[in-house]
């Protein structure tokens, strides 16, 4: 898809998934390395176990790429051939700390005069600008600043980070799809321009829209592992069973109180409850627990029967118990759990390179196959041959004067069937970037993300969710009932008007709609259409329907986040929803791309869990190359001692810190007198987490308090990136969304009203579809817009 394009790869540890993602994408992607090789060479897991052994992180995201060794910051000449190289590129990716590529000369303002048309994306810890974005910083600290560590983990213990750096992941992965529409852009204007990424602001995402709660009038949740706290009411969401856990969405109300049924149908059968208890209406039980009318006794006692049911079961037994009666039940795998499914190998997702196992395709794309990487290349092993080519010429038209500003996707049209996480935050994106997004829903059946946290107010109603509204943020919201004749005629229609398709339901539902993508090819013959569900439209598990929650217990995810001393926290929430939309995206805007240039469409098959495994690639690895299985940790990490989140003064209130470097430990030491547990915790317990975080970074050590809702919209780095913005909504005023979380320097994108349920029906009839007064009236009396 992306085979015209010359990558140059600059990243360290902090953003090789990037040039990884479009390689795999087809791009000609050639690492700089500095003399001696990236850093990233020596981040462990490594084969064999010993750090003499090739990095296993290396060779997990080096794969497909060129090696060229250039001693950049050493040698005048150095530079100077990169910025020959610069001249024929077509996008250069870029992760040093903030003002050391400009200090070299090698900036973007130095490299687009060379070469306008130049695509230049910085991955850095709070982005380019603002008060932070020189701060030192690891993954720890960020994951700390973003959001995520708040509400991971066990309520009487420590914030938790994940395993496998996903702050730096969040920002590699947003950077791919960001640089993939900087060309797409570039096609028309002739004109690069500057990407920039904020890991802090990527790695928002994975906090489920929590920290949009205080700026909309409702309270953040508090981390409590294994499940979710509303005062005394716990719902649980992860249990043992017989041979470890599994993770049940165990919930109520209108879209999951349905399948809490079915499951109770089963305890029922079973004997773990009575007739009674199996009858109990799920969809208002939530309500009756929080407004009292349910003991919470009661609710305990039928969590225990439920628990008694799991215990009888292994998680192969309750897996198939899920497919066989529609669940929403998965097993929490293990890493070498996960590399076992068949699932994975039915779908021929696993690459094996030289002997070893990688994880495979992002994506199945039916008119263009990603490749098959070949192994990450010796250090320096392309010097040669790259610095003698001939000079290339980028793949650019002559630029258009005056430089347009409109947004990258502008003219873009989606019919979007996404519905609840996954699916609406990646096309959430594209709206921001100015695709026009005609997004259906029915009243038949709710979007489940219509009835989460946080809400408006604390109000919980159709309308009200925070999160619904920031997942929806500048889309068209029609309402359409399939079933009828007259809602089909409308919906073929804007598949017509549409270069893009895009559903996130069940494998099933679509051809059980007629709208498989053989049907919908029929209707418009160049559509792009992109299914996103959980493990993809083929393989044993393919009708596997589900949450984030559930992928992200099955691929491993549950199974490395928690204390080596207790049950697995994993990490908040429905976690695959979080990071697969950026591959999903990577990948669509890649597409969009090829058909540019080509006018083929083609049907983009995204497996969620699939996906998402690449951030957790080294560890895979470790399995399949090693035998190692990755558990938890708690905050432990290989590389930086000490690397820990410690309490300070206040109530639930912490301080995270990590020490890469002698020097910084050496810092850390003069302030807190040693650098052991008890001396950094008695030191952080005297101080607020202000004044500690103050010191520390005083000091030189990355350090970042663990930030929630309230303290998150008064972060300065925040305001001054623009990451809540408040937009107007037509049932509630105004609703306060988070703001893209990348900048495009030229063509800056914009954040739009969410939709109600319907809004922009009658709009979408007369203005996209041109529809005269009679023929939208009569659709409307037809019954098809419900």
């Amino acid at each position: 898809m992306l085979k015209p394009y010359r990558v140059l790869d600059l990243t360290n540890g902090r953003g090789e998934l990037a040039g990884f993602m479009l390689a795999q994408l087809g791009a000609e992607v050639i690492s700089i390395e500095p003399v001696g090789g990236s850093s990233s060479r020596k981040i462990a897991p490594f084969r064999g176990g010993e750090s003499s052994g090739d990095s296993l992180y290396f060779s997990a995201f080096g794969r497909g790429q060129a090696s060229v060794e250039l001693d950049l910051a050493g040698s005048e000449n150095d530079r100077a051939q990169l910025k020959e190289l610069a001249k024929g590129a077509d996008v250069i990716i870029e992760s040093s700390d903030v003002g050391e590529m400009a200090a070299m000369g090698l900036g973007y303002d130095d490299l687009a005069a060379v070469n306008p048309a130049l695509v230049y994306a910085s991955i850095s810890p709070f982005g380019q600008t603002g008060p932070k974005a020189t701060w030192p910083a690891t993954d720890l600290t960020i994951w700390a600043a973003a959001g995520p560590s708040r509400i991971t983990g066990d309520s009487d213990r420590a914030p938790l980070r994940m395993q496998s750096d996903q702050s730096y992941a969040h920002a590699a992965a947003e950077a791919a799809g960001c640089v993939i529409a900087a060309l797409y852009e570039r096609a028309s204007s002739g004109h690069g321009q500057h990407v920039d990424i904020s890991a802090q602001q990527a790695s928002a995402q994975a906090t489920q829209s929590m920290i949009l709660a205080h700026p909309n009038g409702d309270t953040m949740l508090k981390r409590e592992s294994g499940g979710i706290r509303f005062g005394d009411i716990f719902i649980q969401l992860l249990w043992p069973c017989a041979d470890g856990h599994v993770s049940i969405t165990f919930l109520f109300g209108s879209a999951l109180g349905v399948p809490t049924g079915r499951l109770m149908e089963v305890v029922c059968e079973e004997g773990y409850c009575d007739e009674a208890t199996r009858d109990r209406n799920w969809i208002s039980y939530g309500e009756e627990l929080l407004t009292g009318v349910e003991p919470v006794e009661e609710y305990d006692r039928i969590k225990a029967c439920v628990g008694a049911f799991c215990m009888a079961h292994t998680k192969a037994e309750l897996l198939e118990l899920a497919t066989t009666h529609n669940l929403l039940i998965a097993p929490v795998n293990m890493i070498d759990d996960v590399v076992g499914l068949d699932q994975f190998v039915e779908r021929g997702f696993w690459d094996d390179v030289e002997g070893d196992r990688f994880p495979g395709p992002m994506i199945k794309a039916s008119a263009t196959p990603l490749p098959r990487l070949p192994a990450a290349p010796a250090l320096g092993a392309d010097t040669l041959r790259v610095l003698s080519e001939p000079c290339r010429t980028p793949s650019a038209p002559d630029p258009v004067t005056p430089a347009p500003t409109d947004r990258p996707l502008e003219g873009v049209k989606i019919l979007d069937f996404m519905w609840v996480m996954a699916g609406p935050a990646g096309t959430r994106v594209l709206a921001d970037m100015g695709a026009t997004i005609v997004r259906i829903e029915s009243n038949a059946r709710i979007d489940t993300a219509r009835t989460l946290q946080p809400f408006k107010d604390n109000t919980n109603s159709l309308e009200s969710s925070a999160l619904f509204s920031n997942m929806n943020a500048g889309k068209l919201g029609v309402t359409i009932n399939p079933t009828t004749p007259e809602g089909m005629a409308v919906i073929e229609d804007l598949i017509r008007w549409a270069d893009v398709v895009t559903e996130s339901y069940s494998p099933k539902a679509m051809a059980n709609f007629g709208l498989d993508y053989e049907s919908v090819r029929k209707i418009n013959p160049s559509v792009i259409m992109l299914s996103s569900c959980l493990f993809g439209q083929t393989g044993p598990l393919a009708r596997f329907a589900g949450y984030g929650t559930m992928a992200a217990a099955m691929t491993g995810f549950f199974g490395i986040t928690g204390w080596p001393d207790r049950a697995p926290s994993g990490p908040f929430g429905a976690y695959t929803d979080y990071i697969s939309p950026r591959f999903a995206n990577a990948a669509l805007l890649a597409a969009l791309d090829h058909r540019r240039r080509t006018g083929e469409g083609q049907y983009l098959d995204f497996a969620q869990a699939e996906g998402s495994m690449h951030v957790i690639a080294p560890l895979l690895l470790d399995y399949t190359v090693n035998g190692n299985v990755a558990s938890t940790v708690g905050n432990s990490d290989a590389h930086c001692d000490p690397h820990g989140v410690f309490p300070s003064q206040g109530e639930d209130r912490w301080v995270a810190i990590a020490c890469e470097t002698d020097a910084q430990r050496a810092a850390l030491s003069a302030l807190t007198g040693g650098l052991d547990e008890a001396a950094i915790t008695a030191w952080t317990q005297s101080r607020t987490d202000a004044d500690a975080e103050s010191e520390l970074l005083a000091g030189g050590v990355p350090a970042h308090r663990v930030a929630d809702s309230p303290s998150m919209v008064e972060d300065p780095q925040l305001i001054e990136r623009g990451h809540f913005t408040a937009v107007p909504h037509a049932s509630l005023g105004e609703v306060v969304v988070e703001g893209p979380k990348y900048r495009l320097s030229r063509t800056p994108a914009r954040v739009g009203q969410p939709p109600t349920l319907g809004q922009h029906t009658t709009e979408v009839l007369t203005e996209i579809l041109g529809y005269d007064e009679d023929r939208m009236i009569s659709v409307l009396i037809s019954g098809a817009m419900e």
